[in-house]
């Protein structure tokens, strides 16, 4: 019978009484955390509170393992009757409605015609010159100012999700496929135009093959593709519907990868929401999933990146020693694993440079930029894995330099991210910010301001 949470009986924190129960039957972390289901470093962060216990699964998998009554961990069990009817177990992980995308376009279009023009200004040239077949008839891409084109990819991305683009041809599994290559890629190189082209497809045609047994994960891998995009672009309501849909998807087949990776970013969303203690529960108990241990690459690297993704979250909390600890942890996998990035499409690959890479940002969050410019001296931005990986470490200098008060070597850095990427320069709202505060801050420059005009601070 399933258990709910009451108010502990015994003094002290959960955690603590987990610790004090291990010790007095003699068991290692490693030992207990085999009998609940957990890895020894997940016990011990539950143990220190680093891992909020407050999930009731968990509290049910410490109290059985240690033989302990459900009351000493504060969990009682539910009446077996309510208003009359029997109760069963709920689902730990409430599910939003399936979507549905068929029958929602309008007739002729249904878009806003002066929003459309608006929004598809300087948009010249044609779909079919970015991909080989065309699946959305009426697609361009866009060309132009980099900030039109992050709205552009932002509005054709939520009209795709909510199923508005009419006359849609879908291709085959083959093609499709295809296209969803071309999509990382795109990603990887930070091209917006393409990508505002390529995922509205991608959405609309993974749900037309979705349940075929040749297809399955490309409706995850295009929401998680999605996701992560308008992430970077600060669209958190749209993220977090592209990113249950995600994990809805993953789910369904099954696939531990893409739940994983659907996990982390679920966390990361928490985590730009300041909801740091669900964000750390997610990512961590994703992390511990027995499906990503055994020493093979791809679910090891998995796990890296989720609990790299941790390890920010608790920068972001205030938490640097947490911080610092995890990085560690996820730095030893990295190791483990050897010098090449692996899952490059999941995450930006994860490796031991691309953990000193979020070390970067993580040290930034923890309010010390000196230490996050001695963790950049340690990265070689040509040894990063994609042009996107780049892009991030030049803003995360930047961004460090801002914080330090030093104006010319966070221009400058900010230059090397739009020299790399200047689509995604121009597009990222943590970029517009960068440059609006240097232009209040103190002196301009026309450096400055050609670059503030770029990004659309200045018109």
């Amino acid at each position: 019978m399933d258990a709910v949470a009451a108010q502990p009986t015994v003094d002290g924190s959960l955690g603590e009484l987990v610790r004090q129960e291990r010790k007095k039957q003699g068991l290692t972390l490693a030992q207990l955390g085999k009998l609940a289901g957990y890895s020894a470093a997940q016990v011990s962060r539950y143990e220190r509170g680093v891992s909020p216990l407050t999930d009731v699964t968990v509290l049910w998998r410490f109290a059985e393992a240690l033989g302990l009554p459900l009351q000493t961990l504060g969990l009682v069990a539910p009446p077996d009757l309510r208003h009359g009817r029997a109760i069963g177990s709920t689902a730990a992980y409430p599910c939003l409605p399936s979507p549905r995308l068929a029958g929602t376009a309008r007739p002729g279009g249904g878009e806003d015609p002066v929003r459309r023009r608006k929004l598809l200004a300087n948009l010249a040239v044609t779909a079919a010159a970015a991909v080989g077949a065309p699946i959305l008839a009426s697609g361009t891409k866009p060309t132009g100012d980099g900030a039109a084109v992050g709205e552009v990819l932002v509005a054709r991305v939520r009209d795709a999700m909510l199923g508005l683009h009419a006359d849609v041809v879908v291709p085959s599994s083959a093609v499709l496929r295809t296209d969803l290559a071309r999509a990382f890629t795109d990603f990887h190189a930070c091209q917006y135009g393409s990508l505002a082209v390529r995922l509205p497809r991608l959405i609309c045609a993974a749900h037309a093959h979705a349940g075929a047994s040749a297809d399955e994960g490309l409706l995850a891998h295009s929401y998680l593709l999605t996701t992560r995009m308008l992430i970077k672009l600060d669209e958190q309501q749209l993220g977090w519907m592209a990113a249950d849909r995600a994990r809805q998807a993953a789910e369904a087949v099954d696939e531990p990868l893409l739940v994983g990776e659907a996990a982390r970013q679920l966390a990361v969303l928490a985590r730009k929401a300041d909801w740091h203690e669900q964000a750390l529960s997610i990512a961590l108990s994703a992390a511990d999933h027995p499906a990503l241990r055994g020493g093979q690459p791809a679910p090891a690297a998995q796990r890296g990146l989720l609990i790299q993704s941790a390890a920010y979250t608790a920068a972001r909390a205030g938490d640097a020693a947490g911080m610092r600890e995890l990085t560690g942890e996820a730095a030893a996998i990295a190791r483990e694993l050897g010098p090449a990035a692996v899952l490059r499409d999941h995450g930006g690959g994860f490796s031991s440079t691309t953990v000193q890479l979020h070390l970067i940002s993580a040290e930034n969050s923890a309010g010390d930029p000196a230490a996050a410019l001695a963790a950049a001296k340690a990265v070689a931005p040509g040894s990063l894995p994609s042009t996107e990986r780049r892009a991030r470490y030049y803003t995360d200098v930047a961004t460090a330099f801002a914080r330090w008060n030093r104006r010319d070597e966070c221009i400058r850095a900010l230059l090397a991210a739009e020299h790399h990427a200047p689509e995604e320069t121009h597009a990222r709202p943590a970029v517009r910010s960068l440059v609006s505060g240097l232009l209040v801050s103190g002196r301009t420059t026309s450096e400055l301001r050609g670059l503030a005009a770029r990004v659309g601070v200045l018109s």
